[in-house]
């Protein structure tokens, strides 16, 4: 009889990571994950197959950490590396595995080193193993995974959810500046909200007080403020504030333009009612 790969998968990877203490909610089973490359064929446009993953491993729900390639038992385990190893470089995950549901050969992109292992690692090692290459403090790594705020139907994408948690790491890890590129169209103020929703939620700040953060979202036209203030950012409720003439220093999600916090002939400027160290984060 020949055991195809998805046998593998039900009748051996899938037992393998319950024995490992994963759970159902842990484990992503053919998460696709990409659309699929758009190409041009001609004068015709086509679309390559998506992107899918056998399994991938989420240590909390919102903090993905491992990607998983199950091959057929009659090849080798490593036939399937080179595809769990690109897969986990695009999800920007640190662990990388193999299997033929008889060996397991994992790939750490921390230290760079391949190994057959006899078992896969439980969720809380492979997260104690992030932790010794994470810069960040042992008291703010919880804070890492706070989870980001579920909306029915409205999941992030894989880069989205990079974005979100490479930045909530560069914060608690004391970085004060940090630029992310994102192209037109793929969701630049649903991750920003993400990242304060997350922060928020945390109690992140500068001081290290027992506090929430207090936080700015900065654009040049009322349409790019108002407009997220009324729809994304709608979760922090009467946290939120627009700063447009009336000063108020009780809330935590503030909104503005710069032209209403600017100097000009008219104006002796907003900005100086609020203390250079009055925000915490400032989304520009």
């Amino acid at each position: 009889m020949v055991i195809t790969e998805a046998d593998t998968c039900r009748k051996y990877v899938l037992k393998a990571l319950y024995q490992a203490q994963w759970t159902d909610d842990q484990i992503n089973e053919q998460k696709t994950f990409t659309d699929g490359r758009i190409v041009l064929v001609g004068n015709n446009v086509k679309r390559k197959k998506p992107k899918r993953a056998d399994y991938i491993l989420r240590y909390t729900r919102d903090f993905p950490i491992a990607v998983v390639e199950a091959k057929a038992k009659h090849k080798k385990a490593g036939d399937g590396l080179q595809q769990a190893k690109e897969y986990a470089e695009i999800l920007g995950l640190k662990f990388a595995y193999a299997t033929n549901g008889e060996e397991i050969i994992e790939f750490d992109f921390n230290t760079g080193l391949e190994k057959i292992v006899p078992s896969f690692p439980t969720p809380e090692e492979l997260w104690a193993r992030l932790q010794q290459t994470q810069n960040v403090a042992p008291d703010l790594l919880e804070k890492l995974l706070t989870p980001s705020y579920h909306a029915p139907g409205k999941a992030p994408r894989y880069y989205q959810e990079i974005a979100i948690n490479r930045t909530v790491q560069a914060v608690l890890s004391g970085k004060p500046k940090n630029l992310l590129t994102m192209a037109t169209g793929t969701g630049k103020t649903f991750v920003a909200f993400q990242i304060s929703w997350k922060l928020w939620n945390a109690r992140w700040n500068r001081t290290g007080e027992y506090r929430r953060p207090k936080i700015l979202f900065l654009a040049d036209r009322n349409v790019l403020v108002d407009d997220p203030k009324d729809k994304t950012f709608v979760p922090f409720g009467d946290a939120r504030w627009k700063i447009s003439g009336e000063i108020n220093k009780s809330r935590e999600m503030y909104f503005a333009i710069y032209q209403s916090l600017a100097e000009d002939e008219r104006r002796p400027g907003l900005y100086r009612e609020y203390p250079k160290d009055f925000f915490d984060l400032i989304i520009v």
